[in-house]
């Protein structure tokens, strides 16, 4: 791993002396390959290259996992890139191989430690040293609402708890509506059953995915959590579930097809991008909690840095790490994908939604509460090899008649066969 001192000396009198003296490079690996994450990861490229950079990028459609086995790759074979997207476990992961850069020194000249959201600083500094940049700050934990979708239903209001939930269901399955827009991937089916859990009961959530307790997994917690995903699942959402995208899947929502759509905030640059208005075509708020009080479910998405000895890469590094934390690109990157910034200091009351707005409201009512959780549905918790087999049980009590009890089994199970 490259020294703080190394990179100090690298920096020279300042960010933007150097990248003119250099042809700042950067090669960019990332899955953000379709939609709202496409277009804000091209507006980092351009504002890279407005920079004096030079953007080059390799996007891996898909799974996580797709990403992960091409970076093993590349760097087994010696050309690791000079910038991921990775987040969570994985970050530490790497960096424990000690082949991550050393972003100490830029980071002290421009006071990253003050102006980060402070549930982030152990993501980005593993061993107490900075070695990737966030980008954002993502709530799970959304409920969309169609407001011509309630009012054909009868349902006066969003639900906040999961009896309401049921109560309102009801009312739109009487009604001959779809309650719950869904669409069944792993990452949709585990983001959905993710958020029952934490609806049901925060410190389960945090036994079992957070902490990966095999015992929680199989707790009599979890199985009602399964109970209440089934009913939704065989009741509340609609048959042709296995078969739909999530354009088509937003847009039942939208379109005021079905009543609700409980998915993270990247629907919101979605619904920008579609010109679908708040307050007309969609409400958003807190998800159903049978607990009190504020909650949200954080995910991050961020850029590690791979340690380079071309100076090109190098002083490409440093400017996209300085460039990422900027306020600029805060504001730009994050109002065309939905999230809030991952700098506090960010003005939220211009240019941002009023989802987004809510969203750096409710994280800071849930900090001071006591019940912010990072989402293992989006890899902020556990290894990658336990997300995944915990997300392969979820998705295969979805598409089966598998019951409760047996998946909370089977999902103990599998994580335990990955200790």
């Amino acid at each position: 791993m490259r020294t703080a001192a190394a990179l100090a000396a690298t920096l020279g009198a300042s960010l933007m002396a150097t990248a003119a003296l250099a042809d700042p490079r950067v090669l960019m690996l990332h899955q953000w390959a379709t939609g709202a994450d496409a277009a804000a990861i091209a507006r980092l490229g351009e504002m890279f290259e407005a920079r004096g950079g030079v953007w080059e990028q390799t996007a891996v459609a898909g799974h996580t996992a797709n990403t992960l086995a091409k970076l093993r790759a590349d760097v087994l074979s010696g050309n690791a890139p000079s910038a991921v997207q990775l987040k969570g476990p994985e970050i530490a992961e790497w960096d424990a191989t000690g082949k991550t850069a050393n972003l100490d020194e830029l980071a002290a000249a421009e006071g990253w430690d003050a102006v980060v959201a402070p549930e982030l600083l152990e993501v980005m500094k593993p061993d107490g040293h900075w070695v990737a940049a966030p980008m954002n700050i993502h709530r799970i934990n959304w409920l969309f609402a169609s407001p011509p979708a309630m009012a054909e239903a009868g349902v006066t209001a969003p639900p906040k708890s999961w009896a309401e939930f049921n109560a309102a269901c009801d009312k739109a399955v009487e009604a001959g509506k779809v309650c719950l827009a869904h669409m069944s991937a792993d990452w949709t089916d585990a983001t959905t059953f993710e958020v029952v859990v934490y609806g049901q009961d925060i410190d389960l959530h945090r036994a079992a995915f957070v902490e990966g307790d095999p015992e929680a997994l199989r707790s009599e917690g979890m199985v009602r959590a399964f109970e209440q995903f089934r009913l939704m699942v065989s009741k509340y959402m609609d048959p042709a579930i296995a078969g739909r995208d999530f354009d088509a899947t937003l847009g039942m929502l939208a379109n005021g097809d079905a009543l609700f759509f409980i998915m993270g905030d990247w629907s919101v640059g979605t619904f920008n991008a579609g010109g679908f208005a708040y307050g007309e075509d969609y409400v958003c708020q807190q998800a159903p909690t049978d607990w009190a009080g504020p909650g949200f479910i954080l995910n991050s998405d961020s850029v590690v840095f791979f340690e380079q000895t071309d100076p090109d890469y190098v002083e490409g590094q440093e400017l996209l790490a300085s460039l990422i934390l900027s306020p600029d690109f805060q504001v730009v990157f994050n109002q065309a994908k939905g999230s809030i910034p991952a700098r506090m200091d960010v003005d939220l009351s211009h240019g941002f939604n009023p989802c987004q707005q809510i969203a750096r409201q409710d994280l800071a009512a849930s900090i001071e509460a006591g019940t912010l959780a990072r989402s293992m549905a989006h890899n902020m918790t556990v290894l990658q090899r336990r997300r995944g087999a915990m997300m392969d049980v979820i998705t295969e009590f979805v598409n089966s008649d598998m019951g409760p009890e047996e998946a909370a089994n089977a999902m103990a199970d599998e994580v335990e066969a990955q200790m």
